[in-house]
């Protein structure tokens, strides 16, 4: 049977590889479609390519940051719907509201509890 989830796109944005795969199994397995990414130039080319729903972003990469990032998807009419999600491991109060004010919906931190970050981003789908 098929879900909501089936048809929601997740772009997830990350420099290291084996998170980028854990994440997607994860995401996979809850019946998610995943687009990866591994910095921020991928990314915005993913967003215009693929439209997600949600976008699941590092901040610590190298070139654009996600804090860039984040400000470049709000910037993008196009893109006023994405629901931005950090997950980093930058979590000193200064770097949350950076990332709150470049317009993230949801702040986590490195490392993350698998179940918190599945929860977090049903939420976001079902709630917005």
């Amino acid at each position: 049977m098929k879900t909501a989830k089936d048809s929601t796109k997740v772009l997830l944005v990350d420099d290291e590889p084996n998170i980028l795969i854990a994440i997607a199994f994860l995401l996979q397995k809850e019946g998610y479609q995943v687009v990866k990414a591994q910095d921020g130039e991928q990314a915005l080319a993913a967003m215009q390519q693929h439209q997600p729903e949600v976008a699941v972003l590092d901040v610590m990469m190298p070139g654009m940051d996600g804090f860039e990032l984040a400000k470049r998807i709000r910037s993008n009419p196009a893109y006023e719907d994405t629901r931005i999600i950090f997950l980093t491991a930058k979590g000193t109060p200064n770097d949350r509201y950076r990332g709150y004010a470049t317009g993230g919906e949801v702040y986590l931190t490195k490392p993350f509890d698998n179940e918190e970050l599945i929860n977090t981003i049903n939420e976001v789908v079902e709630f917005g």
